[in-house]
């Protein structure tokens, strides 16, 4: 078993729960909407970081030198001991259709336990994910949680996928449709 990530010599530090959910509702509180923009630039700017603290913590526990030749087998094992190491969580990664993975987690470091958000507000997530992500495919990739435990869901439920996809999805959920259907994979409601 790979030792906890070594966040310092990456130049990441650790930052509370509390904390990061306070930040979160202290945001929404006196920017609104906007809040969401700035909380996916900051995560966005921390992807490098992590994705970096990630590789030495695979090359150091695994004997992986680059993440993509990690075994696609064991990805969702090792994502979620690495996230649940760095304190943000476990999580379990499924394909959902067929250009779309899902990450879900039922203690996802972000959410509030209080629940109450009108809307999945994991938003520094979705940015530090999509960086994260894009940087271990080579590519870009988005990122859009659409299940939260900030509004009483069971989990968070981050959908990652090509970003035209994601806009799709976006979109068709904008009209009324569940993330679900917007993919396909359930009839329209």
């Amino acid at each position: 078993m790979p030792t906890p990530p070594q966040f310092a010599s990456h130049q990441c530090v650790g930052l509370g729960r509390r904390a990061l959910q306070q930040l979160r509702a202290s945001l929404e509180r006196d920017s609104g909407i906007q809040s969401a923009s700035y909380l996916q630039e900051a995560g966005f700017a921390g992807g490098e970081q992590l994705f970096a603290a990630y590789s030495a913590w695979l090359a150091d526990g695994y004997r992986v030198s680059r993440p993509g030749e990690l075994d696609a087998r064991h990805l969702g094992e090792v994502l979620s001991s690495f996230f649940t190491e760095s304190g943000w969580g476990s999580v379990s990664v499924t394909p959902v259709g067929d250009a779309v993975l899902a990450l879900d987690s039922a203690d996802w470091a972000e959410a509030s336990e209080a629940g109450g958000a009108g809307y999945p507000s994991c938003h520094l997530s979705c940015g530090l994910l999509a960086d994260f992500l894009g940087r271990m495919s080579d590519g870009a990739v988005a990122v859009m949680e659409v299940e939260c435990r900030s509004r009483g869901d069971s989990r968070c439920r981050f959908l990652a996928g090509a970003p035209e996809t994601l806009g799709v999805v976006y979109e068709r959920m904008a009209q009324g449709s569940s993330y679900e259907a917007a993919l396909g994979l359930a009839a329209a409601g």
